[in-house]
């Protein structure tokens, strides 16, 4: 499936079509529901840290369904309204580009703004795509340590949208800050003492955790859903077998069968790494205390 979604011209002209008419809808921020404002995340990572620091003073959505591939997502008539209507929208540039189309700038927040940001990997031969139309690898949310930065300005951006709980907003920023400084610890710790370093992943999603945790991913392809070259293959399958590496990494949304290919060619096993690009079964913290498992397994940590 495509990365480029087949409807952004459709959505842009009901965009249009939708400025032409705000006028009788009175374009409100708050909700219907006892006046809360509405905050939109774009998908699962971002829904989860919004729900924490907005508590029970905003109404949050998300656009992004349980289960579906964030970078596929289009827009509807209804999102379109909705995003129109928030008093604050929670996206990534370069993840969604129908969302990056249709934010609005003085009401949207991207979160990769708030943090340092690696530069986008790439492949000689290969060619690019939606999701590295920018400059840096959007996945920032695997780093608990940034995600707990973006908390922050998060706070702030939701005091300034709804002032009368200014106060809450930041206090409940601070909270998720500590408990995502929390889950950081735990990585630092966990992946400290590994006989392996080397990440062979099915897609470059985990560039931020590699980065913060001093290890090294190798991605099969930059796009989960695109198939990598006979020469990428081989290239991975040599540095796999040099750095007797034991795990190759697959996703839960995306098909494992490369990844197979390449474990049984080196003789390795493969195992899920949750990129959270789609709601787990608990919830943020828990799946990335699960990965963290994961990777101790298959990086063979002692400590």
């Amino acid at each position: 499936m495509s990365r480029t979604p087949p409807m952004r011209a459709v959505t842009l002209l009901a965009g249009a079509a939708l400025l032409a008419t705000s006028a009788c809808g009175a374009g409100s921020a708050e909700s219907a529901d006892g006046g809360r404002p509405e905050v939109i995340a774009a998908f699962y990572p971002l829904q989860w840290l919004t729900e924490q620091v907005a508590g029970p003073d905003a109404n949050v959505t998300v656009l992004t369904a349980p289960g579906v591939e964030p970078h596929d997502l289009e827009l509807g008539l209804q999102q379109m309204t909705k995003l129109q209507d928030a008093a604050l929208t929670v996206y990534v540039k370069g993840v969604q580009p129908a969302v990056d189309d249709a934010v609005s700038a003085d009401t949207a927040f991207d979160a990769a703004s708030a943090v340092t940001t690696i530069p986008a990997g790439g492949h000689a031969g290969e060619e690019g795509h939606d999701e590295h139309a920018v400059s840096y690898d959007p996945h920032i949310w695997l780093d608990p340590s940034r995600l707990a930065t973006v908390a922050g300005k998060l706070g702030e951006r939701l005091a300034a949208a709804d002032p009368g709980h200014a106060q809450a907003y930041k206090d409940r920023a601070a909270a998720a800050a500590g408990a995502l400084g929390g889950l950081d610890q735990e990585f630092t710790k966990g992946l400290s003492t590994c006989a392996s370093k080397t990440l062979v992943t099915a897609h470059e999603a985990f560039g931020y955790l590699a980065d913060r945790y001093k290890l090294k991913q190798v991605g099969i392809t930059l796009d989960p859903e695109t198939e990598p070259s006979p020469k990428r293959l081989s290239e991975v399958a040599a540095l796999a077998r040099s750095e007797g590496v034991t795990t190759i990494f697959t996703e839960s949304l995306v098909s494992p069968k490369v990844a197979e290919v390449l474990a049984g060619e080196v003789g390795a096993k493969t195992a899920v790494l949750d990129p959270l690009e789609s709601k787990p079964a608990g919830d943020y913290l828990s799946a990335m205390r699960d990965n963290l498992k994961t990777l101790r397994t298959a990086l063979r940590c002692t400590a």
